[in-house]
C-alpha cells in the first residue's frame, strides 16, 4: 500500500471570510491596546461612576420624580450617558492613527478596507459592554433593581449596546474629518452634554420650559433612556410625556439604529477608502 496522503491546510478564499478575519484581527488589535493600557478602561467608567454617587447620593434626596424611586429613575440615564460618551472612543482612536501614521501602514497591508472600521467599532463596543457591568453593579450598591423579567432586562442591554455601536460609526466618521485628535474631543463634548443632559436621563423633561422640554422630548438620548426603564422595569408610574417618540420608545431607537448603520456606514468606509488611498 502506498503512504497515507498528507492533509493540506484550508486556505480561505471567501471575500467575507477574509473579511470577516480581517475585522476580528483589527478587534484583537484594538483589545490588546486597552489591555496594555488599563488606565483608558479605567478613565472610561470613573466618570459615570462618579454621575452615579453625584446624583444618588448628593442630589437625590432633593430631587423627587413622581410615581417612582429616584434611583431607579436614574439609573437608565446612567447608562445612556455610558454609552452614548463611550462611543466617541471610535472618533478619537480613528483621528489618532491617522495623526500616528497607522493608516498608512494598514494601506500597506491586504485588507478588506472596512476591516480597520469594523474592528474599531467592534473594540469600542466590548469597552462599552465592559463599562455598563461595572455601571450595573455600582447600581446595585446604590440601590438599583431590575423589575422586570430576565429576557426584558437582556433586551434592554442589548439595546444600549446596540445604540452605542451604531453611533460609534457616526463618530468615526467625524474622527476621520478632523485634523487633531484635540479637535474631536472637543466638538463631541460639546454636542454630547446638549444631548445626555438636556433629556429624561436625570430629571423629567416634564419639569423643564417649553422649548427645552419639546427638545428633550424629540431628543433621540431621552427614546434610549425611557426604552432602558421600561425594558428594567424602573418606569413606575411616572408620567411619560405624549408624544410618539415617549409613547413608543424602543421603536423610536430602534428606527434610529437603522438609520445610523444605513447612513454612516458607507460614509464612513467611503471616508477611509479615500483618505487609505492617499
Amino acid at each position: 500500500m502506498g503512504a497515507p496522503r498528507q492533509q493540506l491546510p484550508v486556505v480561505v478564499t471567501s471575500p467575507v471570510a477574509i473579511w470577516f478575519e480581517d475585522g476580528l484581527t483589527v478587534t484583537k488589535r484594538n483589545l490588546t491596546k486597552i489591555k496594555r493600557s488599563p488606565d483608558m478602561l479605567v478613565f472610561a467608567v470613573l466618570q459615570p461612576i462618579m454621575f452615579v454617587l453625584l446624583f444618588s447620593q448628593v442630589y437625590g434626596g432633593a430631587i423627587q420624580v413622581r410615581g417612582t424611586d429616584y434611583t431607579q429613575f436614574l439609573m437608565a440615564g446612567i447608562f445612556a450617558q455610558t454609552v452614548v460618551f463611550g462611543a466617541t472612543f471610535s472618533g478619537s482612536a480613528m483621528a489618532q492613527d491617522l495623526k500616528e501614521g497607522l493608516i498608512d501602514r494598514f494601506r500597506t497591508l491586504p485588507m478588506s478596507a472596512s476591516a480597520v472600521l469594523v474592528g474599531r467599532t467592534n473594540s469600542d463596543l466590548v469597552l462599552n459592554a465592559i463599562s455598563m457591568v461595572i455601571m450595573m453593579l455600582t447600581g446595585l450598591a446604590v440601590g438599583w433593581r431590575v423589575g422586570s423579567a430576565p429576557h426584558e432586562f437582556l433586551a434592554g442591554v442589548g439595546l444600549l449596546l446596540l445604540f452605542s455601536y451604531a453611533f460609534s460609526w457616526v463618530m468615526a466618521l467625524l474622527g476621520m474629518s478632523v485634523r487633531t485628535p484635540e479637535v474631536i474631543n472637543n466638538a463631541s463634548f460639546m454636542v454630547l452634554f446638549p444631548l445626555t443632559f438636556i433629556s429624561n436621563a436625570f430629571v423629567p423633561s416634564e419639569t423643564m420650559p417649553l422649548v427645552l422640554r419639546v427638545f428633550a422630548e424629540w431628543n433621540p438620548v431621552s427614546s434610549l433612556v425611557q426604552a432602558a426603564r421600561e425594558l428594567f422595569g424602573n418606569a413606575g408610574s411616572a408620567p411619560v410625556p405624549d408624544v410618539w417618540t415617549m409613547q413608543h420608545p424602543v421603536a423610536t431607537v430602534l428606527v434610529g439604529i437603522a438609520v445610523m448603520l444605513v447612513v454612516f456606514v458607507p460614509l464612513a468606509v467611503r471616508k477611509y477608502t479615500r483618505i487609505s488611498a492617499g
